[in-house]
């Protein structure tokens, strides 16, 4: 983590991330067995000033970078994977805000004023429960009314705004994202999220009936380009790569759980901790090695995709499937190494599994980012 002197509302929320990290710890387990919203977390990550780090200098915010926001976001999965994966979507909101000033400057004030007064969490709803695009947008002559069901609503039960991608009614389809207050009629939660993990994320389906929507609260409306223009390709290399450090987060946390416990476990046929048997020292070390090389990979492209290299945006899918394939990997080892108790839900090793699993809800899947490259590479 980044060295502060405390002397910025940026340096001032990174010295308050270690004690945030702790108090996430301290609730995940009730969380995860519940399945319950995590507020008390959300609220302290808000008040650290984390949940507000990426909104633009031009709007009074810290102007969190890309590298920046992936260490914290690495040090939130430590605490609790789900309050980081919506702490994630948010950051991600007013970072693109920051870049490409999409939003409508007066519906974008509002999402300020309501941020400084509590957290103000924020989402893009895209997934459709059959796939495609079904959710529609009708000109009523004045605005618009939206109606569909959006899955897969990470922060479904709590946030402020959503902005929901839609398809308008026309002869000549055109989409968009239309930006909808949480608490506007016409929206119906559906509590369906009962996942293997990230469970307290409450990825709830969220039906949208006749929901009116101001004729300039839209973003993006136009048809479907023939190419990704190169904003949204950096739009992309956000969201993958930090989607990808909180994965690297439960790695960490799974990591230090598992040096803890080689260190106090004496077997009856043993007179020294297996920290002390050669072959878990040097499984530990394996996975010291892995994650050292995925966390140098996240903040390394990080900072090139700071410096403006498009080169490196290019690359966020590829170093998102092998971050997650090393994060993955080195919590299915911790978990072997442990035996019965890494998989005992007395421990916190097996929601670490869980969580890390689960986390590719949220991701591009394997198959279409190595088709991509392939693509690119063969043509």
């Amino acid at each position: 983590m980044t060295v502060t002197d405390g002397t910025s509302p940026l340096a001032d929320a990174l010295v308050r991330l270690p004690r945030v990290v702790d108090l996430l710890a301290a609730r995940a387990e009730e969380h995860d067995r519940d399945a319950t919203f995590p507020y008390q977390g959300i609220e302290a990550v808000h008040e650290a000033g984390l949940l507000t780090l990426t909104i633009g200098q031009r709007y009074g915010g810290p102007g969190g970078s890309l590298a920046e926001t992936v260490q914290v976001l690495a040090q939130l999965g430590r605490g609790d994977a789900s309050v980081a994966v919506l702490t994630a979507f948010t950051l991600l909101q007013h970072a693109e805000q920051a870049r490409n000033g999409n939003w409508p400057a007066g519906i974008y004030r509002r999402l300020l004023t309501e941020s400084r007064r509590g957290p103000a969490l924020v989402n893009t709803l895209r997934a459709e429960p059959g796939g495609r695009l079904a959710t529609v947008a009708r000109w009523d002559g004045s605005g618009w009314r939206l109606t569909g069901r959006k899955t897969f609503c990470a922060g479904a039960e709590a946030l402020a705004w959503l902005a929901v991608r839609a398809r308008t009614d026309e002869t000549v389809p055109r989409t968009g994202l239309f930006l909808v207050r949480g608490d506007s009629p016409g929206i119906e939660l559906d509590p369906v999220w009962d996942q293997l993990g990230l469970r307290a994320s409450a990825g709830h389906d969220v039906v949208l009936t006749d929901v009116a929507v101001a004729a300039d609260a839209v973003v993006g409306l136009a048809r479907p380009p023939a190419e990704e223009p190169p904003a949204d390709r950096l739009d992309r290399a956000w969201r993958e790569l930090a989607l990808s450090a909180v994965h690297l987060g439960v790695a960490r946390a799974a990591q230090e759980w598992l040096i803890r416990f080689l260190g106090q476990r004496t077997p009856a046929n043993l007179t020294e901790p297996l920290a002390t048997v050669p072959r878990y020292r040097t499984a530990v070390a394996e996975i010291e090695a892995s994650l050292i090389g995925a966390e140098e990979l996240l903040f390394g492209l990080a900072a090139r995709v700071d410096r403006g290299e498009q080169a490196a945006a290019a690359r966020s899918g590829a170093a998102q499937l092998l971050i997650n394939r090393t994060a993955t990997a080195a919590v299915q080892q911790a978990v072997t190494l442990t035996g019965n108790p890494g998989l005992s839900r007395r421990h916190p090793l097996e929601r670490y599994l869980r969580d890390v699993l689960s986390g590719r809800t949220h991701l591009a899947p394997e198959d279409a980012i190595l088709d991509t490259l392939a693509r690119t590479l063969l043509g």
